[in-house]
């Protein structure tokens, strides 16, 4: 089973600021470069990336993208989700075409990290759906204590094509399934919505991720979503806080094993390459 990643993301420090790895060991310090990537991911069934904006601070989320555009086609990238702030009209549209010009596939605004309402504006629903206008994704960044919140957006934008990443956050570690179980059945009901199988293992506690402890939570999404609607991504660096990427990679070709050949093939790239217009 061959993937193609679609929720990596680099780190240039000596060109934007981090703010949000300040605290947190693992990445705080050094760069993570499509370079680096591709060396650990050798001989691993990855058939290119695509990069995934970076939360980079306020001020750089713009020149991020610009530079992650110059990249494309180096070292396996095959393209990028660029940051955006739809709940501001100034300079939205403006964004969206030099975007265009960019060769952007999709786009993303981190929401668990803002007010609760934000989303909830008129502003940022008809911003939002300007980029299903033209045909691209966007990427819902929600905890899973938020999702009620996701649906309501979800159902508001239903011409937007949206995906869940990391399978809305659950709490692993706390063993809260069945609140979460919930609110990922309600958001499958809703056609435009796509799920991302990455990031979970870093929900799990600590030295505790394993096929076993994820198998549950993987078989509600699939089960929820079917495997038409499921895209992969090793969230890199960030999985390093849980399985590290090898290993989470050996977990997802376990988690998927039961699988048809065709389904395995459609979550592992055909859906990324349909979403993502890769």
């Amino acid at each position: 089973m061959d993937f193609i990643d679609t929720h990596q993301h680099l780190i240039w420090r000596n060109r934007f600021g981090y703010g949000w790895t300040a605290g947190i060991p693992a990445l705080a310090e050094g760069d993570f470069t499509p370079e680096a990537y591709r060396a650990e991911t050798k001989d691993l069934g990855i058939l290119g990336t695509l990069f995934m904006e970076c939360a980079v601070d306020e001020a750089d989320y713009q020149a991020e993208a610009r530079h992650v555009a110059t990249r494309v086609g180096e070292a396996g990238l095959l393209g990028l989700i660029a940051s955006c702030r739809p709940e501001t009209d100034a300079g939205f549209a403006s964004w969206l075409d030099e975007c265009t010009d960019l060769g952007v596939n999709g786009f993303r605004r981190v929401l668990h990290v803002v007010p609760d309402d934000l989303s909830q504006t008129d502003t940022f629903r008809t911003n939002l759906r300007k980029i299903g206008q033209r045909g691209l994704a966007f990427d819902l960044c929600f905890a899973a204590r938020q999702l009620s919140i996701a649906e309501e957006l979800a159902r508001a934008c239903d011409d937007q094509p949206l995906v869940l990443d990391h399978c809305g956050v659950p709490d692993i570690a706390g063993g809260a399934f069945d609140d979460w179980a919930r609110a990922i059945t309600r958001l499958a009901a809703l056609p435009h919505m796509q799920v991302k199988l990455s990031g979970i293992s870093a929900y799990c506690a600590p030295g505790t991720a394993s096929v076993e402890v994820l198998k549950p939570w993987v078989e509600h999404v699939l089960a929820s979503f079917g495997p038409a609607r499921v895209v992969w991504g090793s969230d890199w660096p960030v999985v390093l806080l849980g399985s590290g990427l090898t290993d989470w990679i050996a977990m997802s070709r376990a988690l998927l094993a039961g699988l048809s050949p065709a389904d395995q093939a459609a979550i592992g790239q055909g859906n990324a390459r349909r979403l993502y217009r890769l």
